[in-house]
């Protein structure tokens, strides 16, 4: 885990008031694709929950792990009776309890690349699926977004997580469905896309903002300045496009090599 990624918990209380949760078809689209009924889950660096609530309630006992105290402190405020938590990185978790789903939403990111798939794995049943989904929050209108990214431009040229793998944007399969392709651990990726438009105030998008990492790892005097500066050039209400790109597998049912 790098700083960067461990950053989320200053703003704990932030990440789950202005972070939005996920559509109920996502959860639709991760159990069709399993085929049978999944009874247990593991999430990877759940946050404060918002993707652990979606599976929760659809009746699958949820383990959710997160290595950040702060917002493992804010998941268990959030999260329903029966949702068992841990403090674990994903490198930490012990192989042996296998699920019939394992998922990371908006966290894979932050994951070592080093074994990253034969431990995935190991925490699932012979055909079990894992599934990760997030995607970055964009203002739907160009005029705006271009005059955010010239305010923000003296401190951030991008406040995106690149592709861990260097796949290009204009590519059709994109990471880590990239990665999943190659491993002989996983069979039968899919990539999928939920469209999604959501209207915030200009205060709730700033506060959004606040809960990046690119953000986050500015110097906090440099970190209100270009707040400042964001908010100045935004009109009372935003338009943002949160698109959930959606990536299945499903682990082979035989040794891997």
């Amino acid at each position: 885990m790098t700083g960067r990624a461990l950053s989320f918990g200053t703003v704990a209380e932030a990440y789950e008031r202005f972070r939005p949760g996920y559509p109920a078809a996502l959860a639709d689209l991760v159990l069709t694709y399993a085929g049978r009924p999944v009874r247990t889950a593991l999430e990877i660096g759940a946050g404060t929950g918002k993707a652990t609530r979606l599976f929760a309630r659809r009746g699958i006992a949820v383990t959710a792990t997160e290595p950040d105290a702060a917002m493992l402190a804010e998941l268990r405020r959030q999260v329903p009776t029966g949702v068992r938590t841990v403090q674990a990185a994903f490198e930490d978790l012990p192989p042996g309890e296998s699920h019939g789903l394992v998922y990371a939403a908006a966290a894979l990111h932050w994951t070592r690349p080093e074994g990253r798939w034969s431990r995935m794995a190991a925490l699932l049943e012979p055909g079990g699926v894992f599934a990760s989904f997030g995607g970055p929050l964009r203002l739907a209108d160009p005029a705006v977004a271009e005059a955010v990214h010239a305010a923000r431009a003296p401190f951030l040229d991008s406040d995106e997580v690149p592709s861990p793998d260097g796949t290009p944007a204009d590519q059709v399969l994109q990471w880590p469905g990239t990665e999943l392709a190659r491993s002989a651990w996983f069979t039968d990726v899919r990539q999928s896309v939920i469209e999604r438009r959501l209207t915030m105030t200009a205060h709730d998008f700033v506060g959004l903002l606040s809960t990046v990492s690119a953000y986050l790892t500015l110097p906090p005097a440099a970190r209100e300045q270009v707040f400042d500066r964001i908010v100045r050039v935004l009109p009372e209400a935003v338009e943002v496009t949160a698109d959930v790109t959606v990536h299945l597998a499903r682990r082979s049912s035989g040794d891997a090599g």
